[in-house]
């Protein structure tokens, strides 16, 4: 192991640390909500743990502070929360172009101010309008951070450990998610839920700060600036005084200001939260799909018969990511679980999101292993039967299979959900229409995010009031397992092993 990683250095970890900081955000803002809903909405007046201790020692019953709140109703509530879902994937289409043409350290200092501004407009918000407008801004960031930062990290990580160094990206967010659970559970009370989203502001300007010291990418500036004696410098100094990057260097090419293939797939597409993404489409794919490589459009793809299918499948998989209901229980599992697990489901929250964390580490090995396809069953299987047992243990109220459903669901999800739709887009068509592809995957993946963040708190609240009790909306995310398990298994080729993606689909082709 020491061996391998000889060539990573302090600047490097130093670097990676600041840089991670964009995904971090993107997990805080995006589970930031979900502990103090209530006591933001108006539905709960809170005290808080210290209180509560304090009043163990005195006769007199804990009197609650006047709440600090924003009156509103589901939809409203709905809507705040979905924004962030619309800002990403303007950031993240945005993102693309900007970083190709101004830079990645600037990208990232633009993502830091939207980040910033976002920040202080949430904590200080009074008013439904302005929550909107926060979150909208620190959505533009987080859409922004998830295209340029996994592109930044693939060109200062070593090549030999890029894959490891991509992982990077999912497990900030997962800490970010982390982190603003575990704040919400000591501070979802009177008015100290401002601190949470106030704790958006410092990140922020810790980011911005450590930018300052953050190089632009080498490989940027060797083939879009043209100028390789800096880029040279920078890389010699990420690598260490006595590193051989000739290698790297030859890669460039001579500065022809021109992008090269990767990294053009890198920025048509690259909004993705898995693990292996950079790796992925900074490996070589050789296709015969065409014999020229042209690179295709948006439209180009599924106007093509031949690239037609692999669109299908990007697409498909990105809605059952979502809606197979991960982002139910990112952000909204306290309120969902409240009534069932009142004294309880904040915490359980925290260890939802260990697990989260703690299951995307140990599983990313498995595509690998495993392969995509038989991943991505396991995972739609395990999610529908845990939410088919999570509404039975609601609707009956069974509180131990209810905390352990909901383990089981989190921990399914990162099985194959999670990173092998983003591994899978970069797989199923050649290089001349990776970008494209990506591009799909980014907008099929935003807008069932969208539907998810929107929907489920009107349709949950809505089932149930007419049938009565709780968790009715979880046989719907199993009735969706479902279908999606029967749309992998028709739609989805394997691509473990495979050489390219004719060798993907020929073999299809064959064994239908």
């Amino acid at each position: 192991m020491a061996s391998a990683f000889h060539s990573v250095t302090l600047y490097l970890v130093v670097l990676l640390a600041v840089v991670t900081l964009g995904p971090l955000q993107f997990g805080f803002h995006l589970a930031e909500l979900n502990a103090p809903e209530d006591v933001i909405t108006c539905r709960k007046t809170s005290i808080s743990a210290v209180k509560r201790a304090i009043s163990f020692f005195k006769s007199d019953p804990p009197v609650a502070a006047p709440t600090d709140c924003i009156p509103m109703g589901r939809p409203a509530f709905a809507a705040i929360s979905a924004i962030f879902t619309v800002g990403g994937l303007l950031g993240a289409l945005a993102a693309g172009p900007f970083t190709s043409s101004r830079g990645r350290r600037r990208s990232m200092q633009a993502t830091a101010v939207f980040y910033l501004v976002g920040s202080i407009v949430e904590t200080i918000a009074a008013s439904v309008p302005l929550m909107i407008l926060g979150r909208f801004l620190t959505g533009i960031g987080a859409g922004a951070s998830t295209v340029i930062v996994p592109l930044y990290i693939s060109e200062v990580a070593p090549p030999a450990q890029r894959g490891f160094f991509g992982a990077f990206t999912q497990i900030s967010i997962n800490v970010g998610i982390l982190f603003t659970q575990s704040l919400g559970y000591f501070l979802s009370h009177d008015s100290a839920w401002r601190w949470i989203l106030g704790s958006g502001v410092i990140i922020a300007i810790i980011q911005a700060a450590g930018l300052l010291v953050v190089p632009e990418s080498p490989a940027w500036t060797a083939s879009v600036r043209g100028d390789m004696v800096r880029a040279r410098r920078v890389l010699q100094r990420i690598r260490g005084k006595h590193a051989n990057i000739d290698n790297e260097v030859d890669a460039w090419g001579e500065g022809d200001g021109k992008l090269t293939n990767e990294e053009e797939s890198l920025l048509a597409g690259e909004a993705s939260t898995s693990l292996e993404t950079s790796a992925t489409l900074l490996s070589p794919q050789v296709s015969a799909s065409r014999p020229d490589k042209t690179t295709l459009g948006f439209v180009q793809v599924v106007r093509d018969p031949l690239y037609r299918p692999a669109i299908i499948a990007v697409v498909g998989i990105m809605f059952a990511q979502q809606l197979c209901g991960i982002n139910s229980m990112i952000m909204y599992s306290v309120s969902l679980l409240r009534d069932l697990l009142p004294t309880s489901s904040a915490l359980l929250t925290i260890i939802i999101s260990v697990i989260n964390l703690g299951t995307t580490i140990a599983a990313s090995p498995l595509p690998d292993k495993l392969g995509r396809k038989t991943c991505l069953l396991v995972s739609i299987t395990g999610q529908g039967t845990s939410s088919l047992a999570l509404a039975l243990s609601i609707v009956f109220e069974l509180k131990i299979m209810s905390a352990i459903a909901v383990l089981l669901f989190v921990a399914f999800f990162a099985v194959g959900l999670g990173p092998v739709p983003f591994i899978m887009a970069s797989e199923l068509v050649g290089p001349e229409a990776v970008g494209a592809t990506q591009s799909w995957a980014l907008g099929a993946s935003y807008i069932a995010t969208f539907l998810v963040a929107y929907l489920f708190p009107i349709v949950n609240e809505a089932l149930n009031s007419a049938l009565g009790g709780a968790g009715w909306v979880y046989f719907i995310f199993a009735g969706f397992a479902v279908l999606w398990a029967g749309f992998v298994t028709r739609n989805v080729p394997e691509t473990k092993g495979k050489r390219d993606a004719d060798e993907v689909w020929g073999r299809m082709r064959r064994t239908d």
